[in-house]
C-alpha cells in the first residue's frame, strides 16, 4: 500500500513561510496522478481540519483561513505534494498531514509560528 513521508515543518517566525514536501511511495504515477490530494492540520484540543485540496485536473480549493497564503501543488514524475505557506501566523500551529485519495496519511510533521 501506499506510503506517504512529510518533510519541511519546524518553527517559523510569524510572517515567514515554510514549504511543506510530501513524498508518495508504493504507488504508481497513474494513481498518484489521477488520484484528490488534500493536506489537513490538527492543533492542541482541535479536529483535524480540512487545509487544502488538489483533484486530478489540478483545481485546487483552500479552507477560508489559509486562502491566498497557502499553495499546494503536485510534482507527479517525483510523486511528491507541495504545500507552499507564506505569511505565516500563530494561528497556523499546529500537526500537518498529506492525504491521498481520502484513504492513505503521512505520519504528520509539526509546524509551530512564533509570534
Amino acid at each position: 500500500q501506499a506510503q506517504m513521508v512529510e518533510s519541511g515543518g519546524g518553527l517559523v517566525q510569524a510572517g515567514g513561510s515554510l514549504r511543506l514536501s510530501c513524498r508518495t511511495s508504493r504507488i504508481i504515477t497513474s494513481t498518484f496522478s489521477g488520484s484528490t490530494h488534500n493536506w489537513y492540520r490538527q492543533a492542541p484540543g482541535n479536529e483535524r481540519e480540512l487545509v487544502a485540496t488538489l483533484i486530478p485536473g489540478g483545481a485546487t480549493s483552500y479552507a477560508d483561513s489559509v486562502k491566498d497564503r497557502f499553495t499546494v501543488s503536485r510534482d507527479t514524475a517525483r510523486k511528491t505534494l507541495f504545500l507552499q505557506m507564506n505569511n505565516l501566523k500563530p494561528e497556523d500551529t499546529a500537526v500537518y498531514y498529506c492525504n491521498l485519495a481520502s484513504h492513505y496519511w503521512g505520519q504528520g510533521i509539526q509546524v509551530t509560528v512564533a509570534s
